[in-house]
């Protein structure tokens, strides 16, 4: 079979295909024929830049494929089954615990960027039927990301207004599952054309930063100065102290990217004055994937997808992905002929 990896330095043009034997699984274990793979910005950092990781890696964490084979004493899953490899083989249930993040697919484990994955049998989770390939693909980490972040950790429901920032692949699913939870939604963008499109998944009121720097003031106006009670936050460094102005007094703010930097200058005394909560997201547990594929099928929602890429072509797809032109999520998809 062929894997893409980063085998001995990182950087987008050290990412090649080799070749290594097909797997076969051992007890409890299972193949995964992998049919589609989505980017994430995770992924763009580790391939860059390593991300704490060392090569040889088989990278990106996004994926979704069928069980092609199953080793001795398997009963999760069967043969033909379509399934999403989960981003945390570790964390299957309950509250996130160091050991529950130790085992990280494109990190401290190969991720799914191979045409054939050997996994645990616990490690996947099956897929809503409605969905493709390339849209079930998306749902390990940027969905669950947006599902944990608010409907877990800082759930919103009618009646609360949730700020999100941007457009990449978190944030329009936070977009997507905040309205079918029945919240007001602000989203932020440096593109009209991005904005309009926002509007059209149902985005209540949008606000371009660049054209409106205080963007937090007019989040304000947008919640007659009572604030947003909730913001998704992915900027960082260039962005935290303005959430904080639009968060509300006992708001809370989810951290889940760094897209302008790792740190930030932040009020203090506005955090205690706003008794706002900020809190870290990372992906989520096999528990809360298999609640929000559920709700998802329930409510017939589709991943939005900016382009397809095929597998060999992930340069391209990364590159477009390093200058940020995309709406949602950029996806690729494996065949047995890849090269």
């Amino acid at each position: 079979m062929r894997v893409w990896a980063n085998e001995h330095a990182f950087g987008i043009e050290n990412l090649k295909p080799i070749e290594r034997p097909d797997p076969t699984p051992g007890a409890g274990e299972i193949i995964v024929d992998m049919k589609a793979a989505s980017l994430n910005y995770r992924d763009l950092m580790t391939v860059t830049m390593g991300a704490g990781n060392t090569p040889p890696l088989v990278p990106f964490s996004d994926g979704a494929g069928v069980v092609s084979a199953v080793g001795s004493g398997v009963s999760r899953v069967n043969v033909g089954d379509r399934v999403c490899p989960l981003f945390f083989q570790s964390w299957l249930s309950g509250p996130v615990t160091a050991q529950a993040r130790s085992k990280r697919l494109g990190g401290t484990l190969d991720g799914v960027l191979q045409q054939c994955m050997k996994l645990i049998e616990d490690g996947v989770s099956k897929i809503p039927d409605y969905l493709s390939f390339e849209e079930a693909s998306t749902l390990p980490c940027a969905a669950l990301t947006a599902w944990r972040a608010i409907a877990v950790v800082a759930p919103v429901g009618p009646g609360d207004t949730i700020l999100v920032q941007g457009t990449g692949g978190v944030s329009i699913f936070a977009l997507q599952f905040a309205k079918a939870r029945g919240a007001t939604v602000i989203v932020t963008s440096s593109s009209d054309a991005k904005l309009e499109r926002a509007k059209a998944l149902g985005a209540d009121h949008t606000i371009n930063y660049k054209t409106t720097p205080e963007w937090g003031k007019e989040a304000l106006k947008f919640t007659h100065g009572r604030g947003v009670d909730v913001v998704v936050e992915v900027g960082g460094n260039e962005s935290m102290s303005t959430s904080l102005e639009a968060v509300r007094v006992g708001g809370a703010i989810v951290v889940i990217g760094v897209l302008s930097g790792f740190t930030s200058n932040i009020s203090i005394p506005t955090l205690f004055e706003k008794n706002a909560r900020m809190i870290g997201i990372s992906i989520g547990s096999r528990e809360q994937f298999d609640d929000m594929a559920a709700h998802m099928a329930t409510w017939a929602l589709r991943p939005v997808i900016d382009k397809v890429f095929p597998v060999d072509q992930v340069h391209d797809a990364l590159r477009l992905m390093q200058a940020g032109g995309h709406f949602g999520k950029i996806c690729l998809t494996f065949s047995r002929s890849s090269a």
